[in-house]
């Protein structure tokens, strides 16, 4: 099985080759680390049976970069690959194409048997991406329309909080660098967390960088 991986990060490139190395009937044809480096890479070897495709990359994301391959290659098949399992990058990663949906904390075996199945024209999902599937299904969601409805507003101090979130520093080093105390940081993550409606610093980072708040 021909395989492309695409992830603007190396650590994790070479983490997915790990996993995948315990299995001779996988090939790792080339990675790419963004949608743009994805589609010159598919112009010059476009025989690739599935891309494993993170969906927060620069330049082109792996939403619009899985809506592009799926219209000039639609025999290769995409599973995406990714930290963020919310409802709207599963609902948009689905209408763009998308031929599965794994967790990146997926185990090696579970990655192999996912490529298998989608290689025989099944759906490789993570029990609980299929559930929120399932419930999207059930209630759709209008996540366009949603957005623009929402106001939401943080002050300028969360606003300085959620830049150190996005990236990725600890409550510690977040609370130095303004100096706050631990205590106060964490404080104004909870109202963060809050006001976004969000459970985790993923989502948080995610829906401000959506709402052009950072």
């Amino acid at each position: 099985m021909k395989i492309a991986i695409i992830d603007d990060n190396s650590f994790l490139i070479s983490s997915i080759k790990e996993k995948l190395s315990f299995f001779e009937e996988v090939s790792i044809k080339f990675t790419a680390n963004d949608g743009l480096d994805l589609l010159k890479n598919l112009e010059l070897n476009h025989n690739i049976d599935v891309l494993l495709m993170d969906i927060e990359m620069p330049n082109l994301n792996g939403i619009e970069a899985t809506k592009l391959v799926k219209q000039k290659y639609p025999q290769i098949k995409i599973i995406m690959l990714t930290v963020f399992d919310n409802d709207e990058n599963i609902f948009n990663a689905i209408k763009a194409g998308a031929d599965g949906y794994l967790l990146k904390d997926v185990n090696p075996h579970a990655l192999f048997g996912g490529i298998v199945e989608t290689m025989n024209g099944g759906a490789a999902m993570n029990p609980s991406i299929a559930l929120k599937t399932l419930k999207l299904l059930r209630n759709p969601v209008d996540f366009n329309s949603e957005i623009e409805n929402e106001k939401i507003e943080l002050t300028s101090r969360e606003i300085d909080v959620l830049e150190q979130l996005a990236q990725g520093l600890s409550y510690t080093v977040i609370a130095e660098n303004l100096f706050l105390s631990p205590s106060t940081v964490r404080k104004h993550i909870e109202n963060i967390y809050s006001k976004l409606q969000v459970h985790s610093k993923l989502e948080a980072v995610q829906k401000a960088k959506r709402n052009n708040l950072i």
